[in-house]
């Protein structure tokens, strides 16, 4: 970074959601409230399929694997931003701004893959079920979550070290809760045209991966579902579709919409918006879309809550 004729700042101001200070214990007892379910709800859904061996499986491995990225990034977000809540001065120094992006921004896209691997794998049970413990080996299953993690770091040092590399001579005061690109692009007073075509090219590969894989994956499955003759396996398969597309929709729609515009176009309250949707609310709502209304977890859970509290 230059620094000629340019105050140098140690740290950034958030503006936070609202700067009305009679709403913020409202938010805040929201928040945690919000923050605490997503906890307990994803910790316990890793829990349980550890701890029941019917759920050992590559689609429950791909679950709790999804539980983790949604533990990770949204305990990037939450903690500092109720934090902030309680304090007039919301301040983060710049170095723990740097990396509260990188974490942040490699469990997105984690979260971002581990959607399409999760498309992948119910596409090989329903069009190719004879090849299923094959295609989805334990060996297969580690290797595709590994790389969904190992591209999700490699990414996101490219876009914090792009970020970081601008000036912000101007100001210091950030109009987000936390550190995210956009924001920051809009801060800087440096040329951002070369960090918006990286932002645009690899969350670009990432995000279109994922989208193409989930599409071409439900693409065979609803033309294998309608070729069925039992009407109960075509409900069942539509279901678990339907459950699984739904949160493809909400996660890839606020991803596009995010960060797929030009600095331009941005109107950060309605980014702030957005942001708490895929930060705070979208991890909460995971563990409920694909879990509460799965029969065998439903089973594995009473299961545990019988034996714990069952008598001698």
């Amino acid at each position: 970074m230059k620094i000629e004729n340019c105050t140098v700042f140690t740290d950034f101001v958030f503006l936070g959601l609202s700067g009305q200070q009679d709403v913020q214990l409202g938010l805040f007892a929201l928040f945690l409230l919000v923050y605490g379910i997503t906890v307990t709800a994803n910790l316990g859904m890793i829990l349980l399929i550890k701890m029941d061996s019917r759920l050992h499986t590559p689609m429950y491995y791909f679950l709790s694997s999804l539980s983790f990225c949604d533990v990770c990034y949204s305990s990037t977000v939450s903690p500092k931003m109720l934090a902030d809540f309680l304090l007039e001065q919301k301040r983060i120094p710049y170095n723990l701004c740097a990396i509260q992006m990188y974490f942040f921004g490699a469990f997105a896209d984690m979260e971002c893959l581990m959607l399409a691997v999760m498309a992948y794998d119910r596409y090989v049970a329903i069009c190719n079920p004879l090849l299923y413990t094959i295609a989805m080996s334990g060996r297969i299953c580690m290797q595709l979550v590994a790389a969904a993690f190992i591209v999700g770091l490699v990414d996101s040092a490219i876009h914090t070290s792009c970020t970081f590399r601008l000036s912000f001579c101007n100001s210091n005061v950030i109009n987000h809760f936390f550190c995210d690109i956009p924001p920051l692009l809009a801060l800087s007073g440096s040329d951002t045209s070369i960090n918006e075509i990286v932002m645009f090219t690899f969350i670009g590969c990432v995000v279109g991966c994922s989208i193409v894989t989930v599409l071409l994956s439900y693409s065979c499955i609803i033309a294998t579902i309608l070729r069925m003759k039992s009407a109960e396996g075509r409900h069942k398969a539509f279901s678990t579709c339907a459950s699984h597309l739904t949160a493809v929709a909400v996660f890839h729609g606020t991803l596009l919409f995010m960060y797929f515009r030009p600095s331009s176009s941005y109107s950060m309250d309605t980014d702030k918006m957005a942001s708490v949707f895929y930060t705070v609310v979208i991890p909460m709502l995971n563990p409920l879309i694909y879990s509460l209304r799965n029969k065998d977890v439903k089973a594995a859970l009473k299961k545990v809550i019988s034996t714990k509290f069952s008598p001698g």
